[in-house]
């Protein structure tokens, strides 16, 4: 009977261990991931989401990231200033534009940019505040012909943000 109470301690004990261990895991997920773990999540349940974090984590790691030279920062600036020009003539091409100069940025920082959900995948693991609204600058863009000045603007404004945090950083 003695060894019997013992057992059933050390078993709810090991289970409450390892219950601590995913819930701390999973809130510094949520606390590194913010809205990219909840979106995940949602997506495809915790456990998976989990998971899939980590392995963005493990890709990323295996990447030569790197900062941008001195020269190509003040490249991108300049492109970056003449396409908040152009969008006051033409917005759907200047937005269309400010894309495909995130995509440079990323490219040339090491980032693997042929397939645009990995390339979101990616920079999540260090913008994960920020690319829910570059995922959504990128859905206006698709459909830059038919979309609304103001929400070509704010596509523009959700695409400075990934550029200034990778041209800065």
């Amino acid at each position: 009977m003695a060894v019997t109470i013992i057992v059933i301690v050390i078993v709810v004990v090991l289970l409450a261990a390892a219950v601590g261990i995913l819930l701390r895991r999973q809130r510094a997920l949520q606390q590194r991931f913010g809205p990219e773990y909840d979106r995940l999540a949602a997506e495809v349940g915790p456990r998976r989401a989990r998971s899939e974090l980590a392995e963005r984590e493990r890709r990323i790691a295996q990447l030569d990231i790197r900062p941008l030279s001195a020269e190509r920062r003040a490249a991108y600036d300049t492109q970056w200033a003449t396409l908040q020009e152009e969008f006051i003539d033409t917005p759907s091409r200047a937005a269309e534009a400010a894309d495909s100069l995130v995509t440079a940025v990323a490219a040339d920082r090491g980032y693997q940019v042929a397939d645009r959900e990995r390339l979101f995948s990616d920079l999540s693991v260090y913008h994960a505040d920020r690319i829910q609204e570059y995922r959504l600058a990128r859905q206006t863009t698709e459909q830059a012909g038919a979309a609304a000045t103001e929400d070509l603007r704010q596509a523009m404004l959700a695409y400075r943000c990934p550029l200034s945090s990778e041209v800065r950083h």
